[in-house]
């Protein structure tokens, strides 16, 4: 349980200061790319924690995103929502003996086709809702939509990638 907890705080740091220190000053496609890596700390998060917790850690994570990004309460609604739909997504796509205890929603814990679903759609929610919010209007509303799906299409890229490096191999312990 404590090694849990410290590995989710160390988690939320790195990514925090991983996005705020070169994430946020990427360029790619003149913009139309925009990673967010920072939703895998709220994705990876254990299936075990109820709607409230996951709500409280979405808040903190946006809220600290808001303040060092300079962007008032658009990171905070996203994580918010992204926090709200994961509880009826994951129970959508629930294993048919459902979830044991311990489980991870990683890569590793649930394999490839399981993981890009869950958080495919989980980083698309989140990116939708944090275009849109930005934009404030729907006159562009294509444009919006090609940036928001490309952007997360890059992060969930990310994400794939962040899970295969932070893998750790069992049977190499052993």
């Amino acid at each position: 349980m404590i090694a849990t907890i410290v590995a989710n705080l160390l988690r939320f740091v790195v990514l925090v200061a991983l996005q705020v220190i070169v994430l946020d000053h990427l360029d790619v496609a003149n913009g139309w790319l925009v990673p967010y890596l920072y939703v895998l700390f709220l994705l990876m998060l254990p299936f075990e924690l109820p709607a409230w917790s996951l709500l409280l850690a979405g808040g903190a994570m946006g809220g600290l995103m808001d303040l060092l990004s300079d962007t008032p309460g658009m990171h905070t609604t996203a994580c918010l929502v992204m926090m709200y739909v994961r509880g009826i997504w994951q129970r959508l796509i629930a294993p048919r003996e459902g979830y044991e205890y311990g489980m991870r929603p990683d890569v590793q814990h649930m394999g490839l086709s399981w993981t890009l679903t869950y958080a495919g759609v989980l980083v698309l929610v989140h990116h939708l809702w944090l275009f849109f919010f930005e934009l404030h209007r729907f006159d562009r509303a294509g444009g919006t939509l090609l940036r928001a799906v490309g952007s997360a299409t890059f992060t969930l890229v990310l994400v794939l990638l962040a899970q295969f490096l932070m893998r750790t191999d069992r049977r190499a312990r052993a």
